[in-house]
């Protein structure tokens, strides 16, 4: 463990005075620099897959704010795309791909992967070189059943319908897909950790309405071998989980079975009950409402003091509920950070 690197340190498990604070998505379309970048890369997909403006607005927001972790600017559907599922992004629109009811015919060739996967490592590689010291570094990945869910919809993968009538019609089908996304999911976090990454997130969006019996066979089982999987190839990996809007037996057990070191939390979980229930476990990350952050003045200082005051003496990372909004103002963003650090 890098011993100057806060993030790294509480999940090590330890307690920080002043918690160590990142946002899912800080480098992004709130940023002035950010949007002109992205004028110039001519299409989101081109901006993330090309090295230098990969890194580039990876180190943007660490620049402008001093957050204590960068997390590469990338996106989970890279895994579809590495197994060989054309993924394409229309502004406005969002993504989108063939809808697929078998796994059969993936790309399952690892040097492929290696090879698509290659400008990913190459801009971790960049931005390594220019954080400054103390800054932690995130790779991370969409968990296996969120991408199922874009994959069995072809669509926002909020749309669990035809997901969940695979799992439940054909669940050897259905196993074998997020048996093959978990395989590449681990081979993907694996090799950005090599690239400089100091810990890596599994980021489940659409973890949420799930029958528990359903929750342990799509979320808990195969993100705990993913886990399982990175820890036999690299054993001092760190691990971040964030299985999005789970219910709260969902959130103890994912932390119990799945071994990660730190569990983000969505916006409604009671941040006293995580301490309790979650503290014990590993180190919790969460969980401002991205919406008090646009808000602003009291209400934010409110939410932020209520996080903090519920997190004392629990390993913890403060960050956002979900991904930060394009509207929030970034001297709210300054507000956040001096209300944390005070």
């Amino acid at each position: 463990m890098k011993k100057d690197v806060k993030l790294l340190r509480v999940l090590a498990g330890e307690t920080q005075a002043v918690p160590p604070v990142w946002l899912m998505r800080q480098a992004g379309r709130y940023l002035p620099e950010y949007r002109a970048l992205r004028e110039r890369a001519g299409s989101f997909w081109d901006m993330a897959l090309n090295p230098d403006y990969a890194a580039e607005v990876t180190l943007q927001p660490i620049r402008r704010f001093g957050f204590d972790a960068a997390i590469l600017f990338s996106d989970i559907l890279t895994v579809p795309e590495a197994l060989g599922q054309k993924v394409t992004f229309t502004a406005g629109e969002g993504p989108s791909l063939m809808p697929v009811s078998s796994a059969k015919g993936f790309d399952e060739n690892t040097e492929n992967w290696q090879r698509y996967f290659e400008p990913v490592y190459e801009a971790l590689r960049r931005t390594r070189q220019g954080l400054p010291p103390g800054t932690a570094l995130l790779g991370f990945a969409g968990a296996p059943w969120t991408l199922a869910t874009y994959l069995a919809a072809g669509a926002g993968g909020d749309e669990q319908k035809a997901a969940k009538l695979w799992a439940y019609r054909d669940p050897e089908g259905f196993g074998y897909l997020l048996d093959i996304l978990g395989e590449c999911v681990a081979y993907h976090l694996i090799r950005q950790l090599d690239a400089g990454a100091d810990a890596v997130q599994i980021f489940d969006s659409w973890a949420s309405g799930l029958p528990d019996a359903l929750y342990e066979t799509v979320v808990i089982k195969p993100t705990r071998a993913i886990v399982q999987k990175v820890r036999t190839a690299r054993p001092d990996a760190h691990i971040i989980g964030f299985p999005r809007a789970s219910t709260l037996a969902g959130y103890e057990q994912y932390a119990k079975v799945t071994g990660v070191d730190a569990m983000s939390l969505d916006t409604a979980a009671p941040m006293g009950w995580a301490a309790k229930s979650i503290g014990p476990l590993c180190a919790v990350q969460g969980n401002l409402d991205p919406i008090a952050l646009i808000a602003g003045g009291a209400a934010l200082d409110g939410a932020v003091d209520r996080i903090l005051e519920a997190m004392d003496g629990t390993p913890f990372i403060f960050n956002l509920g979900h991904g930060i909004l394009p509207e929030t103002p970034i001297a709210h963003v300054e507000q956040l950070l001096k209300r944390i650090r005070k």
